[in-house]
C-alpha cells in the first residue's frame, strides 16, 4: 500500500511558517523566561518601570519568567510538530486558540492607542489574524491528503 506524505505545496507552506512562528515564540519566551520583567533586551533595551518594593517585584519577576518558560516550551512544541501535523493536530489547534483568546485578552487594557499603537499592533495581527489562518490552514491540509487517501486508497502519513 501506497504511503502519502504530505508533501504538498500546501503542508510544506504550512509546516515552514509553524517552525518560523514557533522559532519567534522561542525568541520572545526565552527574552522573558530568562531575563524576567526587566528581559534580556533583545526587544529592546529602555528602561521602562523601577521598583519600589523589592519583594513584590521578586515574586512578579518569578511568575513573568515562569511565562516565558511557558512561551519556550510552545514555541518547541511548535516546531515539533510542524514535523507531526496529523499526529499533533489537536494539540497545534489548542496553540493556535489559545492565542487567539491572547490577542482578544488585550483589549482588556481598554487602551486603544497601546493595543493599535506600532509596537504592539504586529503581535495583535499575529494573534488574532495569523492564527485562525493557521488554524484553518492546518485543517485544510489534512482533509485534502484525507480526501486523496480516500480516493486513491492510499495510506496517510504525517
Amino acid at each position: 500500500m501506497k504511503t502519502l506524505d504530505l508533501k504538498t505545496g500546501a503542508a510544506w507552506g504550512l509546516r515552514a511558517v509553524l517552525v518560523i512562528v514557533g522559532l519567534i515564540i522561542v525568541f520572545l519566551g526565552a527574552d522573558v523566561g530568562f531575563g524576567g520583567l526587566r528581559t534580556l533586551g533583545w526587544q529592546g533595551v529602555e528602561p521602562y518601570f523601577t521598583v519600589t518594593q523589592d519583594p513584590v517585584y521578586q515574586v512578579q519577576d518569578s511568575h513573568m519568567r515562569f511565562f516565558g518558560g511557558l512561551f519556550v516550551a510552545v514555541g518547541v512544541f511548535v516546531i515539533w510538530a510542524a514535523g507531526h501535523l496529523r499526529q499533533q493536530q489537536s494539540a497545534l489547534k489548542l496553540v493556535f486558540v489559545v492565542v487567539f483568546f491572547g490577542g482578544l485578552a488585550r483589549f482588556s487594557q481598554l487602551r486603544p492607542d497601546v493595543v493599535f499603537g506600532p509596537q504592539v499592533v504586529g503581535a495583535l495581527g499575529a494573534e488574532l489574524l495569523l492564527m485562525p489562518v493557521l488554524f484553518f490552514w492546518l485543517n485544510w491540509v489534512l482533509n485534502t491528503s484525507e480526501s486523496i487517501v480516500n480516493k486513491q486508497g492510499i495510506q496517510a502519513g504525517s
